[in-house]
């Protein structure tokens, strides 16, 4: 599988290089370089995590998990975003002690070791680029955000190494950080959503509602819950009051739930006379017979 070679090779490349990049910002004394490797690090393990959840993501369903493996992949990514949120409010703590107590920082060896971390982490990002699932994407992510943040030390270097202007050290590793916990908090959200069922953002309930119930033959549509697994498959069951013949209803609901990204649906079809099993069907049922009106506030 490709995309899990690719997490492979992202995943040693990042494990080799940020223990290397440790030793490089002990020795140079650079705290951006050192919140960096434990950025790395991070990242590393995160990476190494996505790769055996990935791995047991992809498992077709089978009787004890019956909608497949998909979400052991976004555990992946909670888990990794996690490991980031921590990190980066390590960094942030070891910056402003070093601004409190400022030591001399070796310019020339950060820049070597800045000039590696650009190289070796654009590599890494380009071997990863591909992915579509949450986790590779949010791998990948960690890639191009090591390749910028080298970047920014290596600027920073620079700048040091002309104006001999220390602080700007460990207000790079704080800039970094910063970024790292916002997305990573963004990336959370999105997972917590997954886990909490909550209807897929780029889904409308009401839009969807509406044009099921221009089908022709469709008298009304309700109970309907729509949620997705890892944020790329999504899911759907919904109550179709009609008279028209099942199969051919069917058949249109599920042509019409493909174009709004819907793959899976399980739909239950009732006459317009039968009684709904639900007591609420009567006020959020958007049927035609009935005289008063109740829409279902979502």
């Amino acid at each position: 599988m490709k995309s899990e070679k690719n997490i492979l090779i992202a995943f040693l490349l990042n494990l080799t290089f940020s223990v290397f990049e440790f030793i490089g910002g002990i020795f140079t004394n650079s705290v951006a370089i050192i919140s960096d490797s434990i950025h790395d690090l991070g990242d590393a393990a995160s990476i190494g995590i996505s790769y055996f959840l990935e791995k047991k993501s992809k498992k077709q369903p089978d009787k004890t998990y019956t909608y497949g493996y998909l979400r052991y992949s976004v555990i992946g990514s909670v888990i990794t975003t996690l490991i980031l949120l921590i990190g980066s409010v390590l960094v942030v703590v070891n910056a402003i002690n070093r601004i409190l107590n400022p030591v001399a920082i070796n310019y020339n060896g950060m820049i070597i070791f800045a000039v590696v971390g650009v190289v070796v982490n654009f590599l890494a990002a380009y071997f990863t680029r591909d992915g579509h699932s949450l986790n590779q994407k949010s791998v990948n992510l960690h890639m191009l955000e090591d390749v910028l943040g080298w970047a920014v030390v290596l600027i920073g270097a620079v700048v040091m190494k002309f104006t001999d202007f220390a602080l700007i050290d460990p207000i790079l590793s704080i800039g970094v950080a910063v970024y790292i916990f916002i997305h990573a908090f963004t990336h959370l959200k999105e997972a917590l959503n997954l886990f909490l069922e909550k209807t897929p953002d780029d889904i409308s309930v009401e839009e969807i509602t509406h044009h099921i119930s221009e089908i022709e033959g469709v008298l009304g549509v309700h109970h309907i819950h729509i949620w997705s697994i890892d944020g790329n498959q999504n899911y759907a069951t919904m109550h179709i009051v009609t008279n028209s013949e099942h199969s051919k209803i069917k058949k249109a609901v599920k042509e019409e739930l493909k174009e709004h990204g819907i793959i899976h649906a399980t739909l239950e079809l009732e006459n317009e006379h039968e009684h709904c099993e639900d007591e609420h069907c009567h006020t959020d049922s958007f049927s035609h017979d009935h005289h008063h009106h109740h829409h279902h506030q979502h």
